[in-house]
């Protein structure tokens, strides 16, 4: 975390339990990136800041509920995310296994379990990531065609969790050329999203 603290986004639609949240992280030393009471706005804050970490309300109101949330961030952003659920029951989390979370709290929480689980996640990305991205040269050898130098500059920033603005602006090209080397890095690696290009990239 580069020795800053943390920063948490909240997903929770009740007001009073967002807000008890809120307290907590602060008192324990977090940052907040932002609150959202529905998908919409924690969609729109996924993309505009850079959380190190999510708490998803499973039962959120609107389009798309906690779950949904959880497989965005799994395709699209590479950071932790813990669901925070009323019920804790079977059926419930047979529903969480394929998003694959850091964790989750049963609420009514405790400022512990708060503490716990969010640290505990953040170790285990943590150390997901020490395992350190291959060069060029070892990704080119299980490739039918290789990457290009620029190419590889692109999928280490996507690698990053880096939105393609993000991208872009770090190597002084359009949102839209980020796209296009995205689409020929895919193909090359014989991969549909960012999260399975994350993982084949561990296997290296």
């Amino acid at each position: 975390m580069n020795n800053r603290h943390p920063a948490v986004l909240i997903v929770e639609d009740e007001a009073l339990v967002a807000i008890e949240i809120e307290r907590t992280l602060l008192k324990l030393g977090y940052r907040i990136a932002g609150k959202a009471r529905n998908g919409d706005t924690a969609l729109d804050l996924l993309a505009t800041r850079r959380p190190d970490i999510a708490l998803l309300d499973i039962d959120i109101k609107g389009s798309r509920n906690g779950i949904d949330l959880a497989r965005v961030i799994r395709q699209k952003y590479d950071f932790p995310f813990i669901f925070l659920t009323a019920f804790a029951d079977r059926a419930t989390l047979e529903q969480l296994k394929d998003t694959v979370p850091y964790g989750y709290i049963v609420k009514p929480f405790n400022q512990a379990d708060l503490l716990t689980t969010i640290e505990l996640a953040l170790h285990k990305h943590a150390a997901e990531q020490e395992t350190g991205f291959p060069s060029r040269e070892t990704i080119n050898a299980d490739l039918v065609e290789e990457l290009t130098e620029r190419e590889y500059e692109v999928l280490k920033l996507l690698d990053e969790g880096l939105a393609y603005r993000e991208v872009g602006e770090r190597l002084f090209i359009s949102t839209n050329t980020v796209k296009y080397f995205q689409k020929s890095i895919f193909s090359k690696l014989g991969v549909g999203s960012r999260l399975e290009a994350v993982r084949l990239l561990r296997t290296f």
